[in-house]
This record gives structure tokens, sequence and C-alpha cells, in this order.
């Protein structure tokens, strides 16, 4: 006759010692429990961070030039202000979107291209926030350059390719009126393609300064200096192709033009928010500078006499340096440019290339010579991943 079964251990002995190794362990039900409890924990917290964010939303309207940079965030970095981390993001997702939609398969006849179309970008990225906030208003295309393999993938699809030396790197998008009513002006943003596949990009392109006049940019200063292979590609442009005949400078600052000249003719308020990760954060430096040097942001209303302004901002994730000590005095003093990096304290992409940036300064201070404020944050990686970080951050400031 079978004996009955045993009962179940109770609490007060569910943990027991290994015979073999004399090790505590808990049964699996415990275990589960804790996993639940720290689920319940992690989801909790998740929750008191949104609801701490959301009931900031309320003030941007009121704030957002100040979350612009018009101050230069004083005060709002350390702690991190959470309408700020709010707002970093928010256009960190923006810049992702840009790594989620670009076709990498080399097997594919639109390698090199985005993935969907303008009309249904955020939703078939599953964005349903930046859906109802922005619309796309265009895509902008590059010409491909031998110097940045790995950043123009080549399709193997021989002659049926979508194009022979074109590749998708930016988008701008317009915030709509419901958003721009949350936001408190009209928003154009402006989201630069990186690369995070591998990183011999960065050797590359630190080769040499050059001065941006020679390179139709309307510097008044000759002193004003930055890499070579940033601003190769950002003024190449190929007039056989269809989808960059015109460079990127050229394609982005049209639109810029034409979005502030229809919004500021209705009387709205219009900020320029230009983001990237990596190598698009160098572009984008090199990009919002453009624009305001270019007078892009700047509209005649009225009699003519009239002129708004529309301020400039960056949010750059892990970038490397763009230009000299002279660009960054134009960049920001004279211009008013504004840009926040997010940068990673263990990354050396961005403390690249260095000495270059700033020739005249002592060497002691060669190694500190960045320009604008500083997010610090670990590793180099997507900008997803910084955005995962934004919490446990310090910073550091180089004026």
């Amino acid at each position: 006759m079978r004996s009955p079964p045993s009962s179940p251990p109770s609490s007060a002995t569910s943990s027991t010692t290994s015979p073999t190794h004399g090790h505590q362990y808990r049964d699996d039900g415990d275990v589960h429990q804790e996993e639940v409890e720290e689920d319940e924990d992690d989801l909790r917290l998740l929750d008191a961070r949104r609801r701490g964010a959301w009931k900031h939303q309320a003030e941007l309207p009121t704030r957002w030039r100040e979350i612009h940079g018009r101050d230069d965030w004083a005060g709002l970095l350390d702690p991190m202000d959470p309408l700020l981390r709010s707002e970093l993001i928010r256009y960190g997702e923006l810049a992702q979107a840009c790594y989620d939609a670009f076709d990498y398969d080399p097997s594919s006849r639109y390698c090199g291209s985005c993935k969907y179309p303008r009309r249904d970008f955020f939703d078939r990225l599953g964005m349903p926030e930046a859906s109802r906030g922005y619309a796309v208003s265009r895509y902008l295309y590059a010409t491909s350059n031998i110097r940045f393999p790995n950043f123009f993938p080549q399709s193997r699809a021989g002659a049926k390719i979508w194009s022979q030396s074109g590749s998708w790197i930016e988008y701008v998008a317009v915030s709509t009126d419901e958003e721009s009513a949350r936001l408190g002006r009209r928003d154009i943003a402006i989201a630069w393609r990186g690369t995070v596949t591998r990183l011999e990009w960065v050797s590359d392109l630190m080769d040499f300064l050059r001065p941006v006049a020679d390179e139709g940019i309307p510097c008044p200063d000759p002193d004003v200096k930055v890499l070579a292979g940033f601003v190769d590609l950002y003024t190449d442009k190929d007039p056989t192709c269809r989808f960059c005949k015109y460079s990127a400078r050229e394609q982005v600052l049209m639109e810029v033009r034409r979005l502030v000249a229809r919004y500021a003719a209705m009387g709205e308020d219009v900020s320029i928010t230009v983001t990237g990760h990596s190598l698009g954060s160098a572009l984008a430096m090199l990009s919002a500078y453009d624009i305001a040097e270019s007078g892009a942001n700047v509209a005649v209303c009225g009699d003519g006499e009239q002129r708004r302004k529309a301020p400039v901002c960056v949010y750059s994730f892990a970038g490397p340096r763009v230009g000299n000590a002279a660009f960054r005095r134009r960049f920001e003093t004279e211009l008013g440019v504004k840009a926040l990096r997010v940068v990673n304290v263990h990354d050396n992409v961005t403390r690249m290339p260095g000495i270059l940036l700033n020739e005249g300064a002592p060497e002691a201070d060669r190694n500190q010579c960045t320009f604008m404020r500083c997010v610090f944050l670990t590793l180099h990686q997507s900008a997803q991943g910084c955005l995962a970080d934004l919490e446990p951050v310090f910073y550091s400031f180089y004026i």
C-alpha cells in the first residue's frame, strides 16, 4: 500500500541545503515570487518616471525656449530637469528612427534607401506618438563616397537597384497643429542617419581641417574650419543621380527655407531642432551651423521689413567633434546656435580628433577642447542605448 504524498514544505523550510555543495537555494515557487516582485517594482518605477515626465509636459509651451537652450541649459543639467530629459528622449527616438527605417540588406534592390514611405513613416516604425506629433515633409539623400564603405552599403541586386550612387541620409519632419499647440511653437525636426556597424569611418574622416568658406558656406571668417571628411559628405553631389543631383546641404537648406517661410508667414513661432547619432551627430552639428550661417532660419514677412528668426538647437548623441576653436566661437557665440551633446565617458569617438580641434590652445588644454554642453554616459552605442542611460549621468561643461 502506497504511503500518501508528503505535504509541500512550509515557508519556514522552503530554503534548504544542497547535499553536494552545501549552498543555500530557494525552491521554484519562491524564485518565481521574487521575480514577480522585482518586475512589479520595475513597473512602478517606470510608471513613476512617466508620470513625472508627463506632469512637466504642461510646462513646455512656456518653457520651450529654455529647454531649447536659450540660457545654455543653466540649472537644468545637474540634477537633470525632468522636462529636458523627456525632450532628449523624444528627439533621441527621432534619431533612432533613421537606423530602424534604413535598408541595410545587401540582397535587396532597395539597399541604401528608406524602407517606408513618408506618409506612414512613424506608423510603420511603431511610433504612435511621433506619428500623431510629426509629419515627414521630405527625405534627403547623399551621394555614395568611397571613404564611407560602412555608411553606404552596396546592393548586390545588380542593374535593378534603386540608385547607383544615392543613399538615404536624413529626413525632415514638421510638428502637426495639435503637437505644435503642445510644444508652444511649430517645430521643424531634422534627423541625420549615422552608423553603428563599424567605426573605421572615424580614422577615415579625421584627416585634416578645411575652411568652410571653401565649400560654399558663406562664412566671413577664413579661420573657421571643419574636418574635411564631414564637409565632403555634406556637400558632395552627383548630377547624374535623380536622388542626389543636389547635395545634402542644398536639399536641407531648401527644405528649411521653405518651411520657415511658410509658418513664419502664418505668424507662428518656429524652432529648428537637429538631431543625430554617431556620424549623424557630426552632420547635425554641421547642418545646424550652416542653417544659421546661410540665414535659412530667417524669414521676411509682411511688408518685407519684418524678419522672423527661428532659433536653432542641436541634440546630438555619441558624436565626434566637428571643427576648430574658431568654428566653436562662430557656432555658439556669434550665430547663437545651441547644442547639447550626449556623449559617453569611455567613448573615444566623442573625443576625436583631439588636438586638431584647437590647434592654438596650450598643450595641457587640448584634450579639453570640445564645445557646447556635454551629458556624459557610458558606451558608444545606438541612440536608443544612449537614451536608456539618461538616468545615471553626470555632467561636465566646456565653454
